[in-house]
Parts: structure tokens; sequence; C-alpha cells
């Protein structure tokens, strides 16, 4: 699963590298959680790139309670097409999740032990991510919530955890904005785990459990022989 990542690169490197425009700043987060807003990229109109910020945990359209989001942080690549809670937003709203690192924690005879996984150099990376809007009937405000695609690990990374978000590089993000949801071949070829041979995988200081905290220490890597 994807349950905490990171984006820390500047919002210029970041519309040089997705070719949208974005806010000249933003803060600099090391620990996403769910509920929390996400910088995403999406179809605007007349299918321009638009960037937005939506809260992280999808909420369908026809949810009774919003609160059904938290349990919609991620979405299985291999069933969302058939979901009920995805499928609309499969068909009709895609959209990228802006990172450059994400966490995954192993379970230790001491505890979970988090690990932080990024590309060489912090090079910032997009995950296939899926949105929706939600109208709360109380107060008629509109809120707009997205979902994390995930994959099986490679085997290489199970040890970890038997799950991967889906990292799209190269033309992956592009594709996974055009792509025909009907065509089952391409969709196996854009929603597929990243090479672990192509990802740094750090175990840093749990300092990270916790949501609310913030700043460096959360990717702080642990000394030799602690983890």
């Amino acid at each position: 699963m994807c349950g905490r990542f990171t984006l820390r690169t500047p919002p210029r490197q970041l519309a040089e590298q997705f070719a949208c425009e974005l806010p000249e700043d933003f803060p600099v987060r090391f620990n996403i959680a769910p509920t929390q807003p996400v910088a995403a990229i999406r179809a605007g109109a007349g299918g321009q790139c638009e960037f937005t910020f939506l809260r992280w945990g999808l909420i369908p359209a026809w949810a009774d309670d919003p609160r059904i989001g938290a349990r919609m942080i991620n979405a299985r690549a291999e069933t969302v097409a058939e979901k009920r809670a995805f499928r609309a937003a499969f068909q009709h709203r895609r959209c990228l999740i802006l990172a450059d690192g994400y966490y995954e924690w192993k379970k230790t005879p001491h505890g979970k032990q988090p690990y932080f996984i990024r590309l060489p150099q912090d090079q910032p990376f997009a995950l296939a991510g899926l949105w929706e809007t939600w109208r709360d009937p109380q107060n008629n405000e509109t809120v707009g919530s997205c979902t994390i695609l995930t994959t099986e690990a490679p085997e290489e990374m199970r040890a970890i955890h038997p799950r991967v978000p889906v990292v799209l590089l190269d033309d992956a993000p592009a594709r996974w904005m055009t792509m025909d949801p009907q065509d089952k071949l391409e969709r196996q070829q854009v929603l597929q785990a990243v090479n672990p041979r192509w990802l740094c995988l750090d175990p840093v200081d749990p300092w990270v459990n916790n949501p609310q905290n913030e700043g460096p220490r959360c990717i702080s890597p642990l000394a030799s022989g602690d983890a």
C-alpha cells in the first residue's frame, strides 16, 4: 500500500518536468498523510493540464458520509476497473499525484521499521491517481478527493510490504492520463511496479511513524545495523 509520502521538490522544477503551471510556492512536505491535501495534476477545461490540491482518500460521489474516504486512500490496479468506488473515476478522472519519495513499514521483532523509498538523487515522480468530486448535502460545499493506485510488489521488495504504489516514469504519466481504460494490455503496461533496481530503500528514523511529525528528521537514515 502507500500510506505516507514526501514532496520536497521546488515547484519550478515540478512545473518543468510535468509541463504544467504550478503555484510559485507551496509548503515542503516530509510526511504527507491520508486526509491531508496532496498536489495533483489532472485534465482541466479543453484537455489542458490543471494543477490542484486534492484531499487524500477518495470520497465517491454517491457516498453519504465523507469519512469513507479514510478507507479509500489506495485502489488496487488489478480491480480498479470493476470496483464501484473507483470505476467511474478510472474511466474519466485519472490524475498524477506528485511525490519524490514514499514510506513503507517492515515488521521486525522490535516493531515496525519505516523505510524511505525514492529515486536516486531524489528526482520527483508521479503516482497513478484517481480523483472524484463529492458534494456535502449539509452545506452544499464541494470536496475534491483522490486515491493512489497500488500493485503487487516485486519479489525483491516483498520483505518490506506485498504492495507498492504505481510510480509513473518516462512516458508513463502521459500514457496514464490519455490511455484507453478498456485496453487491458496498455493498462498492464502502465500500471506495473517500478524495477526495484531503480530505487533507493533506506531505513529511517521512526520519528516518521507519527503523522503529526514533519521535517527532515522524517527521512533521516538510521545508522548501519540499527534497522
